[in-house]
């Protein structure tokens, strides 16, 4: 991947101090454009819901570049599990596990679960790997119940005005396609929506 923002030392470390104080980014990745905040940062979330008017009862997922910054956020990761984060990671494939207690109940609407993606994306990864704590609390770049945006320009338009950086996608463009999205909870795996990963 070719020379980015994330390279400038300066830069990085204004954009951890942005994130630190409630700031909000936006993101391209492998599916749809994401808004993301930190997900231990109650004013970064507060910011996310109001931006896009979205429903408190909806909680945000978990997104890194590694699913290794993920498991501490999460429980009882049953072997079936185990073999769809081994198959779909990175991927279009959320899925959803009882959350630790290191999942503030703030990011998931103080439900007992929470949802985990690793996107296949490099610039998404690149992002995560200069960030504090390498993982961010996200939805997608939209107002409620309007479509997610789908490139660059889409997202400075739909959210440009109340996030503190849109980053580029360096010609790393989205499919489109919004994840599948599963719950892995006890022995079971329920797709609850299907996106563009088939669940065998």
């Amino acid at each position: 991947m070719e020379k980015t923002i994330f390279d400038d030392t300066n830069f990085v470390k204004k954009l951890n101090e942005k994130l630190q104080n409630g700031g909000v980014v936006s993101f391209v990745t492998d599916t749809v454009w994401g808004v993301g905040c930190l997900p231990d940062n109650e004013k970064g979330i507060e910011n996310i819901y109001f931006l896009k008017n979205r429903d408190r009862s909806k909680p945000l997922i978990l997104m890194s570049d590694s699913v290794g910054h993920l498991l501490p956020y999460v429980k009882d990761i049953q072997p079936d599990a185990y073999g769809l984060m081994k198959k779909y990671f990175p991927g279009a494939l959320t899925l959803i596990f009882e959350k630790s207690d290191k999942t503030p109940d703030f990011v998931t609407s103080f439900k007992n679960t929470v949802g985990i993606r690793v996107p296949d994306n490099p610039v998404f990864k690149r992002l995560c790997e200069v960030i504090d704590g390498h993982v961010l609390a996200t939805t997608s770049a939209n107002l409620s119940h309007q479509p997610p945006a789908l490139n660059y320009d889409e997202a400075v338009k739909f959210v440009g005005a109340h996030v503190d950086y849109v980053f580029e996608d360096y010609g790393y463009h989205c499919q489109g396609l919004a994840s599948t999205v599963a719950l892995a909870v006890n022995d079971d795996i329920k797709v609850l929506r299907q996106g563009e990963v088939l669940i065998d």
